[in-house]
């Protein structure tokens, strides 16, 4: 797919050319903050100041939403395309979205939900179709990045446009804090006193279009070629330190391209001790160990659903330009591969690079891009495979389990439910039907659901179990994303008196650690994503999947609904899928 126009929305400025001068002129917005959202430890981020916030309000739109809408409508005025057509998708990446609007007490909470955001955007832009939410942590935007190339590929769409934007708060900021992986000073990327990173807010959007819109290879356009997500199926908050998922995601978007094709690496570069070494693992077993990289939080922050698609852009501009932007805040190299980064900016002479990010859940992904005539292994795509399922083409349901409140089905089928008395329906039928797997009991109340129902159809599956693999996905859906897990939090933050974040409570608030629950139970290294919607859209749910069962090394995908309002009012619908006739 290609990148038809762009923009970066940041504390330091609201074009994609302001944003890339401050970097090259080393500015940044970390600062120290202190007092604020009455928490009792300072820490260290880039925000809008009450200014910036005001000058971009939309009226009846949140803050997230009203700098999401600021930065989409800045990057479709470089676009000459009728956006408002059934051939356009809107594609929202985001980790934590409204979750400052969170109120103790809250039900429902529409006014927090990510999808009902995304609904509220598009309307407010005009778009015409449901627009889709990624939620899968810190690798959101890249993730983004992937479903639109997805989607682009099978050619349900001709153009996407996606938004990334996560703005802080106490209750975001408080969980990192818990989990002892910020700094109260400027993050230092790599650098061997590195302490731990930084939180940012910004939107980035790119504007997107297929190779039948564009005609080819020779527009002169930035491409980007490939995609790849792969979990680690190691631990939910700690990276492989073999580098496992990172380094599959890299193989995949470089095949059939060689490093003296590549001008540089875009690193996630937290400075936390163990991402920044993981990275390092990565890049050392693909082979570009000695290329130039370089990492932008620094100067941003973490920015969380919008790193990726913001670092993307950025990269792009500056290579434009011929040049690589430094890492600031490095200054001696702190890992144990020895890598080309430098704290200065450098000239590049190759327009092509390799985005890596990772993140919570065991989610690792990166691209490939170029500018001009794509060179490497063209993605499954047009060339490779229909664009256009054929029209005997659907999905094979192999098996299916739901469950509800009182009721356990797999393939249709009522499973008997357990004699025991016990306080917690879900509690036993886990004893009943799986037992050997004691994490359960730590799982908030989304991820219980989830890894129940995909043991129960896995059991229903039969044949070998628990050996490594990275054919199968792991994709699910659902509308309220960690609506349960955010109360439980938000109950732990909210008395200053009684203040007391919990790292285990806090890592279930994002959404697409039940997918990682799944992967590290079953050794899942393949794809694992989770979307967030305004309500159930089993058509969109199964283009989705139909697209990502086009990319070569997936063979089969469990999908499905996974809502978890509270103990009482819950419902798991999935399936096991392949493509067939």
């Amino acid at each position: 797919m290609y990148k038809i126009s762009d923009n970066i929305l940041s504390p330091l400025g609201v074009t994609t050319e302001e944003n890339l001068r401050a970097v090259l002129d080393g500015r940044s917005e970390l600062i120290r903050h202190e007092h604020i959202w009455s928490m009792p430890e300072p820490f260290c981020a880039s925000m809008f100041t009450g200014g910036q916030s005001e000058s971009m309000q939309y009226s009846g739109c949140s803050r997230m939403e009203s700098f999401a809408i600021r930065s989409i409508y800045a990057a479709l005025e470089g676009a000459s395309f009728e956006y408002k057509g059934l051939d356009v998708v809107l594609i929202l990446s985001s980790a934590k979205g409204n979750v400052e609007l969170l109120r103790e007490g809250d039900d429902e909470a529409n006014c927090y939900r990510l999808g009902a955001s995304a609904r509220r955007i598009a309307d407010v832009l005009g778009f015409v179709n449901e627009p889709v939410v990624v939620s899968n942590a810190c690798i959101s935007g890249v993730s983004a990045l992937h479903l639109a190339r997805l989607l682009l590929d099978s050619g349900r769409f001709r153009y996407a446009v996606v938004c990334g934007v996560d703005v802080q708060s106490a209750f975001v900021v408080s969980g990192f804090q818990s989990l002892k992986a910020t700094s109260a000073s400027p993050c230092r990327p790599f650098d061997i006193c590195r302490s731990g990173l930084n939180l940012g807010e910004a939107a980035a959007t790119m504007v997107l279009a297929g190779d039948d819109v564009v005609g080819g290879e020779d527009s002169g356009l930035w491409h980007i070629g490939r995609t790849s997500i792969h979990n680690d199926a190691f631990h939910l908050t700690s990276p492989s330190k073999n580098a496992d998922g990172a380094y599959a995601a890299l193989s995949d978007v470089l095949d059939g391209v060689g490093t003296d094709e590549l001008g540089f690496v875009n690193l996630h570069g937290t400075a936390t001790m163990f991402n920044d070494q993981m990275e390092a693992v990565a890049l050392r077993r693909a082979g570009l160990a000695s290329l130039p990289a370089n990492g932008l939080k620094g100067y941003y922050g973490h920015t969380m659903g919008a790193a990726g698609i913001l670092e993307t852009v950025l990269s792009m501009a500056a290579a434009d330009d011929g040049l690589l932007p430094g890492t600031l805040g490095f200054a001696e190299l702190g890992v144990s591969v020895p890598l080309n980064i430098t704290s200065d900016a450098r000239h590049v002479d190759k327009p092509s690079f390799v985005k890596m990010i990772s993140g919570f859940g065991g989610v690792n992904a990166a691209l490939f891009a170029s500018k001009g005539k794509w060179r490497g292994r063209r993605a499954a795509g047009p060339s490779v495979k229909m664009s256009k399922p054929s029209a005997g083409q659907k999905l094979k349901v192999e098996h299916t389990v739901r469950i509800e409140p009182g009721k356990v089905l797999v393939d249709d089928q009522l499973m008997a439910l357990p004699d025991e008395d016990t306080h917690s329906f879900l509690t036993a039928i886990y004893r009943k039907y799986v037992g050997d797997y004691p994490k359960f009991y730590k799982m908030d109340l989304l991820a219980k659901l989830g890894f129940l129902a995909s043991e129960l159809l896995l059991q229903a599956e039969g044949g070998e179990r628990f050996s490594v693999r990275s054919d199968r996905a792991v994709l699910l859906f659902n509308r309220l994303g960690s609506f349960h897990a955010d109360k439980a939090y938000l109950k732990t933050i909210s008395n200053p008196d009684n203040y007391f974040p919990s790292p285990s409570l806090f890592i279930y608030t994002l959404p697409n650690i039940v997918t990682g629950e799944i992967a590290i139970r079953n050794h899942y290294q393949g794809e694992t994503s989770f979307y967030i919607l305004a309500e159930r859209d089993e058509p969109l749910m199964e283009q989705i999947v139909c697209a990502t069962l086009e990319e070569p090394q997936i063979q089969s995908v469990i999908y499905g609904w996974v809502e978890a309002e509270d103990e009482t009012h819950f419902c798991v619908d999935i399936k096991l899928v392949r493509l067939g006739q």
